[in-house]
């Protein structure tokens, strides 16, 4: 398993008591398989996207990556591994203004200290992987909202993760848009052979998905895999 979580919960203070946003959830999301997380909001799917991260450290339980447990973790270390082993996609792209799409997945490379050349290389395999190789040299304002999305996509796979952490990749898109952004996510699995975690609204394109998992009140209700 590339990514597991086991017996995790996690809380947060409410007034005088707190509050359980995870409640003793367990996962395991092998390499080159797509685990969907859908659920209400207020569910606990961002939170379990958040502890995955290891961007939040959870009241118990323990979560791995690629082999490393990330308890007793120092806030560096969590950062060492966030960097080389976990690509997230947020739900915004939230990309720099002034750098064209090339150069917004070569500041990833460059904070890794690779050179400048590879990391062109890499950022220009990467933006044809998600067929944008003609749109390397324009800046965000100049792409469709599924082309930064893509961009987004793509900048995430940069460091050649293990784990992918995707956010609502299709809040802010239309219907076919946001279809082919996940189908795209879902082939990259696949040919990444990345651990991916999706967490979405939206049911109706989640057919190639290898397992559909749903939180409700923090709980997980996983059914068997889809295939």
């Amino acid at each position: 398993m590339s990514l597991t979580l086991t017996d995790v919960t996690l809380t947060y203070p409410d007034g005088d008591t707190r509050l359980t946003a995870l409640d003793r959830v367990s996962l395991d999301v092998p390499r080159g398989s797509l685990t969907a997380v859908v659920g209400p909001s207020g569910s606990g799917k961002s939170s379990l996207l958040a502890v995955a991260a290891t961007l939040i450290t959870p009241d118990s339980g323990t979560v791995t990556v690629d082999g490393t447990t990330t308890t007793g973790l120092t806030r560096g270390e969590r950062t060492d591994l966030r960097r080389h082993k976990v690509g997230i996609v947020f739900q915004q792209p939230n990309l720099l203004p002034a750098l064209t799409a090339a150069e917004q997945l070569q500041v990833m490379a460059r904070i890794d200290g690779r050179s400048a050349a590879k990391a062109r290389t890499r950022a220009l395999e990467l933006l044809d992987a998600v067929g944008l190789a003609s749109e390397a040299g324009r800046r965000p304002h100049q792409l469709s909202g599924g082309q930064r999305q893509r961009v987004n996509i793509a900048r995430a796979l940069m460091n050649e993760p293990t784990v992918l952490l995707v956010d609502e990749p299709t809040s802010a898109l239309d219907h076919d848009r946001g279809a082919a952004v996940l189908d795209l996510i879902t082939r990259l699995t696949h040919q990444r052979a990345t651990a991916t975690v999706l967490v979405t609204h939206d049911r109706a394109h989640l057919a190639a998905a290898d397992r559909i998992t749903e939180v409700r009140d923090g709980r997980l209700h996983l059914p068997a895999p889809t295939r």
